[in-house]
């Protein structure tokens, strides 16, 4: 089966290493459709820092009475079940969430059917994959791809109807992850990608030579 029938949740997170995760937006594709959105404001476990804050937008009072994030593992213990996770360089994204929750529970694989793992990823990434399909790109920043791939306005008719209003721009957790959810079905439009698995598109975000290498054996292609 080809990857774009796959499910693919896409994961954004905003916060730091010292106030912990402050929002989280989740994506939903299968069949290359949009099919479930999830996104909400998360209590801070640290210190939030106004550079922070600059970025983001969240001030420390707007989450102060927010539920903490430890208690979304079942959500996200669940979306790892049902199918891979995908981010935008997604080190950040599984950093930030093995900070949390070293494990996730048993779930498939994803690369080796049939096996199993307690592992977040490995992730789809397509801060990894642009630059090694669209070769000459500039830069693989979120914002400049999608205005590279003439995706803004669809970004933001669809975080019109989908993420809360004051949340409707880059470094938000929900409009964020539409807008690499929107990059990510765009590579469904090349004919050549289109075509490839799951486990393909799975190797192909990993840049490391040796993970790389254990990943395809057994014949993944």
């Amino acid at each position: 089966m080809s990857w774009p029938a796959q499910t693919i949740h896409f994961i954004d997170f905003e916060g730091g290493a010292t106030c912990g995760i402050l929002e989280y937006g989740v994506v939903t594709l299968r069949g290359g459709e949009i099919v479930d959105t999830a996104t909400r404001l998360c209590r801070a476990t640290g210190r939030v820092r106004p550079e922070d804050v600059a970025v983001h937008g969240i001030e420390p009072m707007a989450v102060a009475e927010e539920a903490p994030f430890t208690e979304e593992f079942e959500r996200f213990a669940s979306l790892r079940e049902s199918g891979p996770l995908a981010a935008h360089f997604a080190n950040a994204e599984n950093t930030m969430l093995k900070s949390v929750w070293p494990y996730a529970r048993q779930a498939p694989d994803w690369v080796r059917p049939g096996a199993v793992s307690t592992e977040w990823g490995p992730w789809i990434d397509t801060g990894r994959l642009y630059p090694q399909l669209y070769l000459g790109l500039e830069s693989a920043r979120l914002e400049e791809l999608v205005g590279r791939m003439r995706l803004q306005n669809e970004l933001d008719r669809v975080a019109l109807e989908l993420c809360p209003l004051d949340r409707r721009r880059y470094h938000a957790a929900l409009y964020d992850a539409l807008a690499g959810a929107l990059l990510l079905r765009h590579l469904a439009t090349e004919p050549e990608v289109a075509a490839q698995s799951l486990p393909w598109l799975l190797t192909m975000s990993t840049l490391d030579p040796d993970k790389r290498e254990a990943m395809t054996q057994g014949d993944l292609f």
